[in-house]
């Protein structure tokens, strides 16, 4: 494991160089264990962690886009009611309520076609899957030296 100061250690320097490289209104899914990755394309592995942790390491690196509509997006778990692995994943995410939208299981896997990266993690529980879409960075804020 290589680490930086003020980098979430999760966020490795493929992962890191991937989230660089999209842009405004660009979406990445946050997939568990059993998500059909590779059917995508551009995949990066984040086995053995949960889904919410590598969503909140994410965060730490890549604002919400606050235009059109959710930013965030949820597969709609069967039989409806929110489960607890999506309950962590949209607190790790730190969206306001009325950016977040459920979208039914095949128009999720849908939009995922879209999306210019996933992360697959180890997450094992059922729905532990998450379309975020990248807002703008608007300005550097600068830490102090590393020590």
């Amino acid at each position: 494991m290589h680490v930086l100061s003020g980098i979430h250690p999760i966020l490795n320097g493929e992962l890191l160089t991937a989230l660089d490289r999209l842009g405004h209104g660009d979406e990445l899914v946050v997939a568990d264990a059993n998500f059909p990755a590779h059917r995508i394309g551009n995949v990066i592995e984040a086995a053995g962690l949960p889904a919410a942790e590598v969503v909140a390491a994410i965060r730490t690196v890549v604002p919400l886009d606050d235009h059109e509509g959710a930013s965030v997006h949820l597969m709609q778990a069967e039989g409806g009611g929110r489960l607890r692995v999506q309950a962590e994943l949209v607190g790790a995410a730190d969206a306001p309520v009325d950016r977040v939208a459920e979208l039914e299981r095949f128009a999720f896997y849908e939009r995922a076609r879209a999306a210019l990266l996933v992360v697959r993690t180890g997450e094992l529980r059922p729905y532990g899957n998450l379309i975020l879409r990248k807002g703008v960075v608007n300005a550097y804020e600068p830490n102090r030296a590393a020590r």
